[in-house]
């Protein structure tokens, strides 16, 4: 009787670690906050300050492998049906609808929050006539109508189909009108539609300031001696100034185009998709957006008046 208690122990002790076993490799995440591999996708206008964020965070956090993608904003939004990527960094936030729609499908619901504010910045050729526009004129000119000058321009953004900057034109510039047909153009990315914008004198071209406001950056100080950023009036103004896109004008709000850069993140654990949100989040993440000569959405950012003597 003894016996074949104890056998019956040790088959119901071995079912039980065969099912644990089982559990782990199917069911327990192979990451943690500061170690693992994940795979993000960001939209390409952000690709500047995204690259700098991965750069320290991977310094500080040696075990941690974030592989990131670079794409159109609307490709960012449809990976998030992709099983391979955990999170995404796009423009905008989650409808109440989409939010739904992944409840259903994930079983929880994804988290998302703004990080930082950028703009969208308008660049002109080095020898253009127009150098300041108001948001109407710039609609009239994507309809394919004259410049303030007389100038027939062609507008170019990164990439035609479904990126931030396209949508952000039909939204907040078109305002419902539609694109002039031959007067805008495709370049495949942030970088070819500057340098169409500098080999091309009746060009505007329609980039993330990402890529160009940063005058203590060697590569986008290269950028802008080859091109002129645009200012544009802010009709809200009492006395109707033209702006350009710096950390101030954004901060105010007063820069006519400015946007926000947000993750979506599916994880319903404490894994290293958390451990990055985390570090966009606080002090040092923040920062590094700041010296990007982007607008930290969630550190305290500041403006005092100085005097130099």
């Amino acid at each position: 009787m003894n016996r074949i208690y104890s056998w019956g122990c040790l088959v119901l002790i071995a079912l039980s670690l065969g099912c644990n076993e089982s559990e782990t490799g199917k069911g327990l995440p192979s990451d943690t906050r500061n170690s693992g591999t994940i795979r993000i996708s960001a939209d390409e206008s952000f690709r500047p300050v995204m690259e700098e964020e991965l750069k320290v965070f991977r310094a500080s956090n040696p075990k941690a492998n974030i592989v990131a993608s670079y794409k159109p904003e609307a490709a960012c939004l449809k990976d998030l049906s992709n099983d391979s990527i955990r999170m995404v960094f796009v423009t905008r936030g989650l409808t109440y609808k989409e939010v739904q729609y992944y409840q259903g499908r994930l079983q929880y619901s994804p988290s998302f929050d703004i990080l930082a504010y950028d703009a969208v910045a308008i660049i002109v050729n080095n020898q253009a006539p127009d150098t300041g526009f108001t948001v109407d004129q710039l609609s009239g000119i994507l309809q394919g109508k004259p410049s303030p000058q007389g100038k027939v321009y062609t507008s170019v953004f990164d990439g035609l189909t479904a990126t931030s900057t396209v949508r952000y034109a039909l939204d907040s510039i078109l305002r419902g009108a539609g694109f002039g047909a031959g007067h805008v153009f495709a370049a495949a990315n942030s970088t070819g539609v500057i340098d169409y914008v500098a080999s091309h004198p009746d060009a505007i071209g329609y980039v993330g300031v990402n890529w160009i406001g940063n005058p203590e950056d060697s590569v986008q100080a290269a950028y802008r001696a080859k091109v002129r950023i645009a200012s544009i009036q802010c009709a809200l103004c009492p006395d109707q100034p033209y702006l350009y896109p710096t950390q101030e004008q954004i901060l105010t709000n007063r820069y006519s185009f400015r946007r926000g850069l947000y993750y979506i993140m599916k994880e319903n654990y404490d894994g290293l998709g958390t451990g990055f949100a985390d570090f966009l989040k606080y002090q040092r993440g923040q920062l590094i957006f700041r010296r990007a000569y982007l607008v930290p959405a969630i550190l305290p950012f500041n403006i005092r008046s100085a005097k130099v003597q």
